[in-house]
């Protein structure tokens, strides 16, 4: 891989982030290394096969504790998210603060395990840590007979998903994903295949919403939900890397001081551990995550 796609930060943000206040974070690679997948169409994920619990808050807490005295932490359990959220505070976080969040990963190999269909999504998103909206896209690695099925997604949340048909993913390819706020209730969301040298930028008229708080940031791992929240695909472990927010024109990673961040661990319903994020890196930018259970 050329060590401009593995060292710099996203391409993603490059095609996510357009206002001039984020040149300063813009990487080195430009666009003209990459092809655009313009001839790709969106097709309507029906809400049988949503992406969030649609009775109530996408995110489907269990527990909140926070972290010792004096940490700006936060250390929560989820049925179906685990990863990391950052917000301006915990007891009061702020609206209309985020305007960016930027990460990449590896699209893992599934494997087997109890069920015969099992699923997971990962992805970056604006909102759905303490709010009712969600502004996001990743990707889907799904366990079926027939062996593994990928695509990528997008969804502005309570509105349905889209699958981006005609993009390439397969397992094994580094993936960068941006979603950032232009203004005037309207959102950018991009998502980049560096293997395959290809990008898309999700059109406008679908990026809409007008009632985002922009409260928070999410760089997630999700058990998908249709008519309960269904059985996790085994992904083994999988990165999470160039891990990146703007909160109130400032620009960091996860554990950036100037905001507080939650190490979200899913849980079953008789809180056994389905998936757990480690420890941030020692810059604030990657963390892990490792499957448990179904």
């Amino acid at each position: 891989m050329n060590n401009c796609f593995r060292y710099s930060p996203l391409l993603a943000l490059t095609l996510a982030l357009v206002e001039p206040a984020d040149t300063r974070i813009h990487p080195s690679c430009s666009t003209q290394n990459f092809r655009e997948a313009d001839s790709c169409t969106l097709l309507p994920i029906p809400e049988t096969a949503v992406h969030h619990y649609q009775a109530g808050a996408p995110n489907i807490r269990v527990k909140e504790s926070k972290g010792r005295l004096g940490e700006a932490s936060r250390f929560s359990a989820s049925q179906n998210w685990s990863g990391y959220a950052v917000e301006t505070s915990f007891d009061s976080p702020q609206k209309y603060a985020v305007t960016s969040v930027a990460g990449s990963w590896t699209v893992p190999t599934v494997s087997q395990s109890t069920s015969a269909y099992t699923y997971s999504s990962i992805w970056v998103g604006i909102d759905g840590y303490s709010d009712g909206t969600v502004e996001q896209l990743g990707t889907e690695q799904d366990w079926t007979p027939g062996g593994q099925q990928n695509y990528v997604w997008f969804e502005m949340y309570p509105h349905g998903a889209y699958e981006i048909v005609g993009f390439p993913i397969t397992s094994n390819d580094q993936f960068g994903a941006g979603v950032s706020y232009i203004g005037a209730g309207t959102f950018v969301l991009s998502i980049t295949n560096f293997t395959q040298g290809v990008y898309y930028k999700v059109p406008s008229r679908y990026t809409k919403a007008k009632t985002a708080q922009r409260s928070s940031a999410e760089w997630i791992v999700e058990a998908p939900y249709s008519g309960g929240i269904l059985p996790l695909a085994n992904f083994g472990t999988v990165s999470l890397t160039d891990c990146k927010a703007t909160l109130n024109n400032h620009t960091g990673t996860i554990s950036d001081s100037t905001w507080q961040n939650d190490s979200i661990t899913m849980v079953t319903s008789g809180g056994t551990t389905k998936a757990q994020p480690s420890a941030l890196s020692s810059d604030g930018t990657s963390f892990s995550e490792t499957w448990s259970h179904e």
